[in-house]
């Protein structure tokens, strides 16, 4: 009993409590997949139960197969095939027990590619048009219909009641939803929410089913507990339902996919929906230094929703968290890489450096930081910024001002669409060849023909033609705002709500206008070109030996000895959106998330500047959450600064807390110098000013303290 003897004596617990209703509360670095895997192995070699009858969930089929590996050491001769993914395990029962639908046994299970594929054929069959409704409109829409699990009965039905459903549908969206439905049915396709549906629904309705499998399956165990939704908490409550004994670990810290229907409650309050659980907690930390855990610890503290618990370190003592404030995004990329190259020249290797950020357009200028320093880096769960779509799209239409290449042509004629699909782009590429000329050129000779008549082609065509007689003569960022407006380019993104996209629009606008104060009179539009070109060309290689870059939704899992974590400011991390207590606590859940990645170092920073709603970028609360007392600040803080955060910080904690004279404004009478006479209606969340309702306008206005509003008696 190898596997037993490392054991602490609350792990110990865990692996020999077997029976009934178990919630172990894991905390970061404590061991939980060692405990997880001796649990599994004492079940099996020391009360001799069968593999086939154990069913252990993880979240993931990488970590599933790393728990496979570790009990293959000791288990080299059992099937494993019951340590699955909740996907997995779906598969598996829907493979035995589909025919209950009248399903085969060889039905398809469908990629988000092969979902976006058959939505595109759908979309071609009803004619519809990106305008009319775009594909991630009609896959949100579906996910959402598909969420009370009671389409399932019509999806297994007969496919040509489904195409009679799609014609009588009276909104667009189901009338996509249910061809989609018919697609579907005809290939016995079922896509991932299907997996779990299918089997929820075949449970719940076949008494024999259920009862086989609740026989079958006498200990259940489910990793990331505190990541479920409420489906898969349904699902391993029925197969939990005849034996009882259901062990579930997780960290109600760690709970950052409320998004995609996590939901904490079902780990605080399994207690109270279970009867006779026993709760273990799992509060040694072997990974991190003290001085780590100290400054996380006080973080997560602010929480209101979770289970009161302190991590302790058993690593000896190291150096606290060090912070930096910088003036500018630039500043602070420069010194992440300074202390990179410091630590890399004292031994440290760059591949355990880990750079850590709330969202990807963040990266945008520790990349290019990276590359003039000559560090290798590789980003995960992302593209390389000047390598994701919409910015090679952009940079696509400033080279087709400059040069109007063939590559650069075709990745913008038709993005966004004006109809220059398939056959108009091989009648281009006939007469360009014919003609000896550029893709463009061939165009803008055929908008008279018959077949570019009746597309937007022209609209593209006048707005390259403006631009190229006129971008000598302008600022760089002009350029930039009037293409991506004048294109449509940024509506697109907008009206299908892409809000990434339009975050890393937003970052490129300021790549250009950092390149034009610096650049002074070398700034022109070939220079920046030949700039930007020098980042998507970067070498790529010894990926082995790279720092590596990814957000802290994608780091969950892992560690590293080293974590950078940027872009710590009030707007970005706490993001914008996170306006309740609900959305705030989640967002400090993540940042104790990135802050327990980190092993022996730990560097905070963030830039002053201006968030893309115009709010002044602050320092993050979670900054001051962590206790100035356990971080090294290394550039102390402007007192007024920090005062002045704080005060911002706390206005945004208790919307209620306005200046009494500025809530005494509300429903009073104002008159402004320019918009005339209105009515005060409220106070902006998370600043100083009032909300105007003007009687000649249809939208109201804000106001910061510094406006000239005059009280109406």
């Amino acid at each position: 009993m190898d596997y037993l003897t490392d054991l602490n004596p609350e792990q110990l617990e865990a692996a020999t409590t077997t029976e009934g209703y178990i919630r172990v509360v894991a905390g970061a670095g404590s061991g939980k997949t060692k405990t997880l895997t001796a649990r599994y192995m004492y079940l099996v070699e020391q009360l001799g139960i069968s593999t086939a009858n154990i069913l252990c969930v993880t979240f993931t089929n990488k970590a599933a197969a790393e728990m496979k590996k570790r009990i293959r050491r000791q288990l080299p001769d059992q099937d494993l095939g019951r340590i699955t993914t909740f996907h997995g395990f779906c598969v598996g029962l829907l493979k035995e027990d589909c025919h209950v639908v009248r399903y085969p046994t060889t039905f398809i299970v469908l990629d988000e590619e092969d979902k976006e594929a058959m939505l595109r054929t759908v979309f071609e069959d009803l004619g519809i048009t990106s305008r009319d409704l775009t594909i991630k409109e009609a896959i949100d829409h579906i996910g959402w219909r598909k969420g009370g699990r009671g389409y399932v009965k019509t999806l297994i039905g007969d496919p040509e009641k489904l195409r009679a459903l799609s014609d009588a549908a009276t909104t667009l969206k189901d009338k996509v939803m249910y061809r989609y439905f018919y697609e579907q049915r005809k290939c016995y396709g079922l896509d991932f929410d299907d997996l779990v549906y299918f089997t929820l629904y075949i449970l719940e309705q076949d008494k024999d089913t259920r009862e086989k499998w609740q026989s079958r399956l006498e200990y259940i165990m489910v990793d990331e507990f505190q990541d479920i939704d409420k489906d898969q908490y349904a699902l391993a409550d029925i197969l939990s339902g005849y034996h009882k004994n259901l062990f579930v670990v997780g960290d109600p810290d760690q709970t950052i996919y409320t998004w995609r229907g996590a939901d904490v409650k079902f780990i605080l309050e399994f207690d109270s929906r279970h009867e006779n659980v026993t709760t273990i907690y799992l509060n040694t930390n072997y990974r991190s230094v003290p001085q780590i855990l100290t400054a996380s610890n006080a973080l997560i503290d602010k929480n209101r929703d979770r289970l009161k618990k302190q991590l302790t370190a058993v690593r000896s003592d190291a150096r606290k968290p060090l912070y930096f404030h910088a003036k500018t995004g630039q500043l602070e990329a420069d010194w992440m890489t300074a202390n990179m190259r410091s630590l890399h020249e004292s031994g440290v290797p760059y591949s355990s450096m880990g750079v850590l950020y709330r969202a990807h357009y963040v990266s945008r200028a520790v990349e290019e930081s990276l590359i003039r320093n000559k560090i290798p880096y590789v980003l995960y769960s992302g593209v390389e910024f000047y390598k994701r779509k919409e910015i090679k799209d952009v940079l696509c239409y400033l080279r087709m001002i400059y040069s109007g290449d063939d590559i650069s042509f075709l990745r913008t004629v038709n993005e966004p669409r004006r109809g220059v699909g398939r056959t108009r782009i091989a009648a281009l590429k006939e007469y360009a060849q014919l003609n000896g000329c550029s893709l463009y050129d061939a165009l803008a000779a055929n908008l008279e023909t018959e077949l570019f008549r009746r597309c937007r082609a022209r609209e593209y065509v006048r707005l390259i033609e403006k631009y190229r007689a006129i971008f000598d003569g302008m600022d760089l960022t002009d350029l930039l705002a009037g293409i991506l407006n004048e294109s449509g380019y940024e509506d697109m993104l907008r009206s299908s709500g892409e809000e990434e996209r339009l975050d890393n629009l937003a970052e490129l606008k300021q790549a250009i206008y950092d390149f034009e104060r610096k650049a002074g009179e070398e700034v022109s539009l070939g220079n920046y070109l030949d700039h930007a070109a020098l980042f998507t060309n970067m070498d790529q290689t010894e990926k082995a030996q790279a720092v590596k870059l990814m957000t802290i939704h994608a780091a969950k899992g892992l560690e590293f000895p080293v974590v950078f974590l940027c872009g710590l400011s009030e707007g970005i991390f706490p993001g914008k959106r996170a306006n309740t207590r609900e959305k705030l606590e989640e967002e400090r859940r993540l940042c104790y998330v990135a802050f327990t990645r980190a092993r022996d170092r730990l560097f905070l920073s963030d830039a002053a500047g201006t968030n893309y709603d115009g709010s002044f970028r602050y320092p993050s609360r979670f900054l001051f959450n962590a206790e100035k007392e356990n971080v090294e600040y290394a550039v102390p803080l402007d007192p007024e600064l920090e005062d002045r955060a704080k005060e911002q910080i706390r206005k945004t904690e208790d919307p209620d807390s306005r200046p009494r004279q500025e809530s005494a404004l509300v429903g009073k009478r104002v008159e402004h110098p320019v918009f005339g006479q209105g009515s005060v209606i409220g106070i902006p969340r998370g600043q100083e000013g009032v909300i105007v309702q003007f009687d000649t306008m249809v939208t109201p206005r804000t106001f910061g303290p510094a406006a000239k509003l005059t009280v109406l008696e």
